[in-house]
């Protein structure tokens, strides 16, 4: 059996990949906490570790593991309140995942799955021209500038130690438990709402927490894996037009769509200072995620519309 430290079990995907891993018996799973999580199996071996940074002492979390998956990680915010955010960033996101890593390798982990982010490729695609995931990283913002630098770091790191690191960039990531804007839509959508995004042309790719996570799980195990980098989504890329409607027809209430011109779109959003915005509700995004397929075997297990009434199911519980 392998022992396994996963970190950032608070967000959605480290909670997720705790469940998928949590009921293997291949598996014995160390779970880092710095603060009480809720609800974790009691079979969990728990280790409480301080603030993440290049400080924290990860010897107790590492001891006998052969694999590590970091997923914890100052994440990427829409009102950012740092005077200096990408120090912010970087203090969490490299120093810290660096440590971590080089203490990895003196407890003897073999491979070390990193859950970086799309945002290390760009910002957006021209439709058709998808990102790839050996292509010129091109970081925009202080949170994927930081998400590059660690996966330099920890290429640098597989080079001198042997140590195997695979990366995954996951796109826009949903599922049971969602936040933020794609939590807004189901509200918008499940009140009838109408909204003005019904002649919306943009591609956009997203993955679903389940094949994320089923993409995470292959890479603890495959050995074609090692040191490369994978795109992850759902392997079917749609227009937000598109995903509005078929989360309205899983929500069991149809999207209210007025076909408000793009152009009228971006330029409101820019007079209103909400430019990011705009470029994730108009704008592509595109991953191409041949690779997975051709070096794994690997495939999206859920379909997009398998996801979205899963998604659904679990916000229309959560919101009786």
């Amino acid at each position: 059996m392998s022992r396994i430290l996963l970190t950032g079990v608070s967000g959605l995907v480290g909670r997720a990949v705790h469940e998928r891993l949590s009921i293997s018996p291949l598996h014995e799973l160390v779970t880092a906490l710095r603060t009480p999580v809720c609800d974790l199996p009691e079979s969990t071996v728990i280790v409480n570790v301080a603030d993440m940074d290049e400080a924290t002492a990860w010897g107790g979390a590492l001891k006998g593991c052969s694999s590590v998956v970091h997923a914890a990680a100052r994440v990427h915010v829409m009102n950012e309140t740092s005077t200096d955010s990408l120090r912010d960033f970087r203090r969490v996101n490299v120093e810290g995942s660096l440590n971590l890593a080089r203490q990895a390798v003196q407890a003897g982990v073999r491979r070390f799955v990193f859950i970086s982010s799309i945002k290390v490729n760009g910002e957006g695609t021209v439709p058709g021209a998808p990102f790839f995931a050996d292509a010129e990283p091109a970081p925009v913002d202080p949170y994927g500038i930081s998400k590059m630098e660690a996966e330099q770091g920890l290429r640098e790191i597989a080079r001198q130690t042997g140590m195997e690191v695979v990366i995954i960039r996951p796109t826009l990531v949903y599922g049971p438990g969602v936040k933020a804007n794609f939590l807004n839509m189901m509200r918008w959508l499940s009140k009838g709402v109408p909204l003005p995004f019904g002649a919306i042309n943009n591609r956009r790719s997203l993955v679903a927490l389940e094949n994320l996570v089923d993409l995470v799980v292959t890479c603890l195990r495959h050995p074609a894996a090692a040191n490369q980098t994978f795109l992850v989504s759902d392997g079917e890329d749609l227009s937000t037009t598109e995903l509005l409607r078929r989360m309205g027809q899983a929500l069991g209430s149809p999207a209210r769509l007025l076909p408000v011109p793009s152009r009228v779109l971006e330029s409101t959003a820019m007079l209103l200072g909400r430019k990011a915005l705009s470029q994730r509700l108009c704008g592509s995004l595109q991953v191409d995620i041949s690779k997975n397929r051709e070096l794994l075997g690997w495939t999206p297990p859920l379909s997009v519309d398998a996801a979205l009434r899963v998604t659904a199911q679990h916000f229309v519980e959560q919101h009786k």
